[in-house]
């Protein structure tokens, strides 16, 4: 990912933080999670402390959620992103953790709110401050899934007006399409930006310092409209007033001192956030992920040039899907599919858009020769 590309000049790395939570202790700066993506087209591989490269479609995966029309006049775009915001923000909150803010968007009647793991951390108590009142209202955790970076938190009594947003098809997000996010960056509750849906279908591996999950996420969408400290958890929007996504990390250039790259944002999909709400709120926990697995614990292996070149399983799991497939402790594994594996991210990431129950060719290196299994890929 660069900030701005001379013709001719190699693409440099960016870094993606969580958005995260905003600080709220006196000279605060702005909290963020430790984490590398490539995001230009064609990069490969990964090194150490880094992911390998954004993947997915950057076209349209289905139709806009808006039929063509006439252009239409300024006033009109105008009173669209009015309406938008009279509608939206109101489902919008700010959650506070008691050391750090973050935001969130009112799930249903009862309460629930959704929000980003990362923003919860390991609090199980938060005040939450509602559109319509500046009281500071209790709430306490309902579940987390940081596998997915989101997380559940209920209000203990259900303020009058309080009202649950509207989330959309994600089959229907489309690149070009204008987008709001709504949250509390920087502190700065009820606060909205604009952009547009600038790529679908990004994998995006977060880190682990500053309080990130570690979570790879697939399907993420990349949005212009600004992403700050404290937007996490929030609401991404289009102007039919759906919730299409949940704002959770912002890019950084690492050349500007990783200060912020203007611009470049993703948020979960609203298809995988209903996933998980619905499985907390119905039982308590996430049951079905829908995300697959192999079944092992590993690590990070150096080659002879002392460069990320593989993962080392240090245990599979008895009768998951790498046992079942002959694979076992002290195989190195070097490919999924086509795509070469040299660290424990890069193996997330390749297995961020599969599915519990696919096939999967799996090339790992056993006392010096290379081999292949087929693997019955199975849950996380």
């Amino acid at each position: 990912m660069t900030v701005s590309l001379r013709p001719g000049a190699p693409p440099r790395r960016g870094r993606v933080r969580a958005a995260a939570r905003y600080r709220s202790a006196p000279a605060a700066r702005f909290c963020a999670t430790a984490l590398t993506a490539a995001l230009v087209s064609g990069c490969s591989g990964a090194v150490p402390g880094s992911v390998g490269p954004l993947s997915g479609p950057t076209t349209p995966s289905g139709p806009t959620t808006r039929a063509a029309a006439a252009p239409r006049s300024p006033n009109s775009l105008q009173s669209d992103y009015e309406a938008v915001i009279k509608d939206v923000l109101p489902s919008v909150v700010q959650i506070d953790t008691g050391n750090s803010l973050g935001s969130g968007v009112v799930y249903d009647n009862r309460g629930h709110i959704v929000t980003n793991a990362h923003v919860v951390g390991k609090q199980r108590t938060f005040g939450v401050t509602v559109a319509n009142s500046e009281r500071l209202l209790a709430a306490k955790l309902v579940s987390s899934f940081p596998e997915q970076d989101l997380a559940v938190v209920k209000l203990d009594t259900v303020p009058s007006g309080l009202k649950a947003a509207s989330f959309g098809d994600t089959s229907k997000v489309a690149v070009g399409q204008i987008v709001l996010a709504m949250g509390s960056p920087l502190g700065l509750s009820g606060s909205v930006t604009q952009g547009i849906v600038s790529a679908v279908g990004r994998t995006v591996s977060e880190g682990t310092g500053g309080g990130g999950t570690g979570a790879t996420i697939a399907d993420m969408v990349q949005t212009s409209a600004a992403i700050n400290p404290g937007n996490s958890g929030g609401a991404l929007v289009n102007l039919d007033s759906q919730v299409i996504g949940i704002p959770t990390l912002a890019a950084t250039d690492p050349q500007l001192g990783n200060s912020a790259a203007p611009g470049i944002g993703f948020a979960i999909p609203a298809s995988m956030v209903r996933t998980v709400a619905d499985q907390i709120i119905k039982n308590g926990k996430v049951t079905d992920s829908g995300r697959a697995a192999l079944g092992i614990t590993g690590r990070t292996v150096l080659g002879p040039d002392f460069q990320p070149a593989g993962v080392a399983v240090v245990s599979a799991a008895k009768g998951g899907a790498a046992d079942k497939a002959g694979i076992r402790a002290g195989d190195i594994i070097v490919k999924v599919g086509d795509a070469r594996i040299t660290t424990i991210t890069s193996l997330s990431e390749a297995l961020a858009s599969d599915r519990p129950g696919q096939k999967a060719e799996v090339t790992y290196v056993r006392a010096g020769g290379t081999r292949t299994a087929e693997v019955t890929l199975g849950k996380v």
